[in-house]
């Protein structure tokens, strides 16, 4: 039953999707090693390296000209990229 709603998902194809690791862990975000990626494509795959590379537990992707909360986490990585899909600034919190 699970496998038929996985298959009936879809997910846009303008914006990567969210992403979160498992709970329970406390994990800290590190985006010092990781402005290197700024000038790569904005991808689903791209957001999990980054989040792996990052060691945070959460990713939210920004995209132009969206507003964010300015609370801060130390578990998350923000990735911001333009409209044609380009990582612009990657940081934690």
């Amino acid at each position: 039953m699970a496998l038929l709603l996985v298959a009936c998902t879809t997910t846009s194809a303008t914006e990567p999707e969210y992403q979160e690791r498992e709970a329970g862990a406390d994990r800290l975000c590190d985006a010092s090693g990781l402005q290197d990626h700024i000038g790569h494509k904005a991808t689903a795959r791209s957001g999990a390296i980054l989040l792996e590379l990052s060691g945070a537990r959460i990713l939210r992707w920004v995209p132009p000209r969206t507003a964010v909360t300015m609370d801060y986490r130390v578990d998350r990585l923000t990735v911001s990229y333009d409209d044609d899909m380009v990582i612009t600034r990657i940081s934690c919190g």
